[in-house]
Parts: structure tokens; sequence; C-alpha cells
């Protein structure tokens, strides 16, 4: 597992530092801690998390919770949230582990390598949106304009996440183990919708604690930009 990772690491290159006028590239993993599959993805996701020209986000579904073993981080709203990206892909049935590149590529399993190449698609593709993110005290204030070709309405959101906890799973297929869980979502709120005909200002009340930003095309279409305030 451990050498798949690096292999991966190594596509994406260097220490995962971005060029000032890049915007990073949004990969969502819908996992459980009641899932045997997915600890090799949360250990992917937790690479990932290092990154700065990523923004790796752990969504904690909570269908696995019956086997046994109830997931602290998972929330029904995440659940929906895979739910729709599948109802926007044509697909009938959601899996444990599903990482989402962009909110646009699907990736079920843990595939290092095709998500490693995914991103670097995604980097090189320049966002249609730029963001700038500041804080003062609780506040958030995002800004946005478009600066390529944006067809339909846009919704804003924001995430606000843990950069890490260590969980003993007690019961479930993954009894006995311990995990290190990496950018655990602990909100998702949408601020609103935007069409992108003039820039965007808008001010969110966030507790301490890092957050993304992300603007995506409604319907559960691609993230056309994305920031990070840590």
């Amino acid at each position: 597992m451990r050498n798949l990772i690096a292999a991966a690491m190594m596509i994406l290159g260097g220490g995962g530092f971005a060029h000032a006028e890049d915007q990073p590239v949004v990969v969502e993993l819908f996992t459980s801690q009641g899932c045997s599959s997915c600890p090799p993805a949360d250990k992917l996701l937790g690479e990932l998390a290092g990154r700065d020209d990523v923004i790796a986000l752990a969504l904690h579904v909570d269908y696995w919770d019956y086997i046994g073993w109830k997931d602290k981080f998972a929330k029904p709203a995440f659940t929906k949230r895979q739910k729709f990206y599948a109802k926007a892909a044509g697909a009938r049935t959601i899996y444990t582990p599903q990482l989402i590149v962009g909110g646009k590529d699907h990736v079920v399993g843990y595939r290092p390598m095709e998500v490693a190449e995914l991103i670097q698609a995604h980097r090189a593709a320049p966002d249609p949106v730029m963001i700038s993110a500041s804080r003062e005290g609780g506040t958030v204030r995002v800004e946005a304009r478009v600066v390529g070709t944006i067809a339909g309405k846009m919704v804003v959101q924001l995430a606000r996440f843990s950069p890490n906890e260590t969980v003993e799973i007690q019961r479930g297929e993954n009894e006995g183990n311990t995990y290190t869980y990496h950018n655990i979502v602990r909100d998702w709120a949408i601020l609103g919708e935007w069409d992108g005909a003039a820039p965007l200002t808008l001010d969110a009340p966030v507790p301490d604690g890092p957050v993304a930003i992300i603007i995506q095309q409604a319907g559960f279409g691609p993230v056309v930009g994305a920031a990070r305030l840590d």
C-alpha cells in the first residue's frame, strides 16, 4: 500500500507547492470507520491533505453504522451528498471508499495512481473562477470573479474541517484497529447561489479552525474554483 501511495505522489511531483496563480484541486473522500475497505483510502487522503495543490476532504457517511460500529464523524448530510453525486453521474449505487476529484471524476475503491492522474489533469486546466478568502475574527470573507467560461448558476459552499483525529475502533469490521483520520469535514454549508455576472463578495460567520470554500456548478457539477483558510 505504501509503495502505491509513494508512486502516486511521484506522479504529482515535488513537495506539493502550487504556483501563486494556481488554485487547488478539490478531492472528496466518502468513507466510514465501519468499512474494512476504507483504511487504505483514508491513508491516501492523509497524504493528499499535506499538499498545497489539493484540498482533500473526508466526508464520513452513516450507512455502515448498522454493522456494529457507529462512525463518530458520520452525518446523514454527507450520505445525501454522495447520493446526489451518484444521481448526477447516472449511477444507481454508492460505495465506500469513493473519491470524487474536482466534483467531476469518480473513483471507487483504492486506486491511488488513478487519483493522482486525475489531479494532474485538473491542475492542467485553469479554474474558470478565481477565489480569494480572508478571515477576521469569527467571519470569513469570500471574494470571487469569473475569469473563464461558465454555463449556468454556481453554488458557493463552505466546509469546516478538523485536520486530524485518532480513533480506536472497538466493534464492526475494523474492530481492534486504531486509525488516524485527516481533514474530517464537520459542517458543509451552502452560502448561496451565484450567476457570475458580477464579482461576488460575501461574509460568513465561521468558528475557529480550517475551512474550504468551494464554488461548484449547480446540480453537483464540476468544481470551478476553490480556496482554503487554515
